[in-house]
């Protein structure tokens, strides 16, 4: 029996009582583990933005750590985005998976990172070529969003929060990229949440925040 650990992320909101959950992830990866003959040695859970980047990420780093002293055989992401969303990020995070030979699992994606003993060579390409049209995506949304606003502005509507809100709608962009995203073609309230691993209310909050 192979060794494994599960990492698992959703964007923080905030309070405690307010945060996502991360159970759906670590339910469904450990039904893969328990599948495909993996002990799981260990769940690291974390709540905090997508848009933070791998360094700022304790909980990805300790999992990173953890795998190498433990020369754990496998770590099992629910999707590409929880690994980074920075193409430089992702294959930081790839290759010193490769250098430590660590298999990696996507679970949305179907990919993993070794065939057998050596390196899969496609799904390398594949994972670069998802990392970088998933950036691509993000950044031609703030350009949307940017365009936006600039219009609304010059039609003199009051763009951002009130003052004294803990978040601007830049952080709000950044961190709930996929929602919007979701919400622009045209998915409802409702299965955007399910996409996003939101709740509905969020999605709702993120609709009429950004008039979509």
């Amino acid at each position: 029996m192979g060794t494994a650990i599960i990492y698992a992320r959703v964007s923080s909101s905030g309070a405690q009582e307010g945060r996502q959950s991360t159970e759906r992830q670590v339910k469904a990866l450990k039904e893969y583990a328990d599948i495909n003959g993996y002990e799981v040695e260990k769940v690291i859970e974390e709540h905090i933005s997508g848009g933070k980047r791998n360094s700022e990420r304790a909980g990805l780093m300790e999992c990173l750590s953890f795998a190498k002293e433990r020369q754990t055989d496998i770590i099992l992401f629910s999707e590409l985005s929880r690994c980074g969303r920075q193409i430089w990020e992702v294959l930081e995070t790839i290759k010193f998976c490769v250098d430590n030979r660590i298999n990696v699992f996507f679970q949305k994606e179907g990919l993993t990172l070794f065939d057998g003993d050596k390196v899969n060579g496609i799904m390398a390409i594949y994972i670069s070529c998802l990392s970088f049209c998933a950036e691509k995506e993000r950044e031609n949304i703030a350009f949307r969003l940017s365009q936006g606003r600039e219009l609304a502005k010059q039609k003199g509507v009051r763009m951002g929060r009130k003052p004294g809100s803990i978040k601007t709608m830049a952080t709000l962009e950044a961190e709930y990229a996929n929602v919007i995203k979701s919400l622009r073609r045209g998915q409802s309230v409702r299965n955007t949440a399910k996409l996003c691993d939101v709740s509905p209310s969020t999605v709702q909050r993120i609709k009429k925040t950004f008039g979509l």
